[in-house]
């Protein structure tokens, strides 16, 4: 009986439940080890772990809640929210919370979130929609390129003053999106070569025309005030590639990426155990945006090589999940939204191990959120939602397939009589 209640709460695709709730534990084990800095302010140990576990909890409910939504009611999130969307991006934009010198957050009644987290799913299940609604056999009708992008540079064009590397990844993501929706490959083709020409002058200007003083006057008007950050943390990167004895390094500048570093190599392969770690000390964002050196640090390279097979076990499961889909809608929801969340995680991984420069993103679902954990959450819900209407149609597939059996097997034995 308790059985049967619980597969009746936890319906849809037993896989990506199974991830949903480990990346849960890996993140309630390690945000509290790696929020000392937090413990401390807040005077005890336990503060951060139950504020963590909270919002865990609450998206657990989310989950379930959104998950036994159809998934064709997704179809209105475009009509309801993108509107809305752009314009608590615009609120953002102007009269935003400035948080590590970039206004990103909204203060509404009380609560406190980043409207850049909410626009990515927005923004996902619209191009999922265009795409869905304009295909035909031989492919997606050019016209949906044109109104995707519009969408995507609107969307993005509100987000990259202030947070380059979301509107990147989002930008990325839409790209993915268009390939798998079947978009001309000489659309795509021009699109990738205007996004190289459109990169290479970006970087060129940034590093030909703006000056390296932080007191410029050009620095102190909010369309330019990041792009000093951006050219510092490109440098920072590209001096990180290089081998430099200890006594050069630069702790004022790069203590983030050093102390990650220092923290991985710490590991021994086999890891402190949980708990053990000495760098959460001296990371700032070690709860958050180096969660995965932390990992490393404690739990070896067996527990990265979880968490890397977590994310890509739920990369898959959707492609799956999507190959059974009957209607285009759907498949195409359930792709963007595991592109967006895995591309997010590898982003935040590549940059806790160096590969990448410093940007910011926080490790889905494992790193400490508020607001963000929640939507999250909402995300594994629609998808959820997206693998109960698979099933559904693979039931109605296997029963055809049995009907058709029958009848053929009935039609075989009146032709031996």
């Amino acid at each position: 009986m308790i059985r049967l209640r619980v597969s009746k709460i936890f319906q849809g695709d037993k896989v990506i439940w199974i991830v949903f709730f480990f990346l849960c534990i890996i993140s309630l084990v390690e945000v509290f080890s790696a929020a000392s800095t937090l413990s401390y302010k807040s005077g005890s140990f336990w503060t951060p772990f139950w504020r963590q576990a909270q919002f865990l909890g609450l998206g657990a409910l989310v989950v379930v809640c959104i998950h036994n939504i159809p998934c064709r009611w997704f179809k209105l999130v475009p009509l309801f929210f993108l509107v809305l969307t752009w314009l608590l991006l615009l609120i953002t934009l102007l009269f935003g919370n400035d948080t590590n010198e970039a206004k990103r957050w909204l203060d509404i009644f009380g609560l406190s979130f980043q409207p850049s987290e909410l626009a990515k799913g927005v923004v996902v299940t619209t191009v999922a929609l265009i795409l869905a609604a304009m295909q035909h056999e031989e492919g997606a009708d050019r016209r949906a390129f044109k109104f995707v992008l519009i969408i995507t540079f609107i969307t993005c064009g509100l987000i990259v003053a202030e947070n380059l590397s979301t509107a990147a990844l989002l930008f990325a993501v839409v790209v993915i999106m268009m390939f798998v929706g079947r978009v001309s490959l000489v659309q795509m083709g021009k699109l990738l070569g205007a996004c190289a020409l459109f990169i290479g002058l970006f970087v060129a200007v940034i590093f030909l025309v703006f000056p390296d003083n932080r007191d410029a006057e050009i620095y102190k008007t909010r369309p330019f005030h990041r792009v000093l950050t951006w050219k510092e943390r490109i440098n920072d990167h590209r001096e990180a590639t290089k081998v430099v004895s200890p006594k050069d390094l630069d702790f004022d500048n790069d203590a983030q990426a050093i102390h990650a570093n220092i923290a991985i190599a710490s590991s021994g392969g086999i890891g402190r155990m949980p708990g053990n770690s000495v760098e959460r000390d001296f990371l700032s964002q070690a709860f958050s945006d180096f969660i995965f050196a932390i990992i490393i640090e404690e739990m070896g390279l067996w527990g990265a090589i979880i968490v890397v097979f977590l994310y890509l076990v739920l990369m898959f499961r959707a492609g799956r999940i999507a190959s059974r889909c009957e209607r285009n809608f759907p498949a195409f929801l359930i792709m963007g939204l595991a592109l967006l969340l895995v591309f997010q995680a590898f982003t935040n991984m590549l940059v806790a191990v160096g590969i990448l420069p410093v940007t910011g993103q926080p490790l889905p679902l494992i790193s400490r959120g508020g607001t963000s954990t929640i939507i999250t959450c909402a995300y594994f819900g629609m998808m959820l939602s997206v693998s109960r209407y698979a099933r559904k149609t693979d039931t109605r597939a296997e029963q055809q397939q049995n009907t058709d059996l029958a009848q053929a097997e009935f039609q075989n034995d009146k032709d031996l009589v």
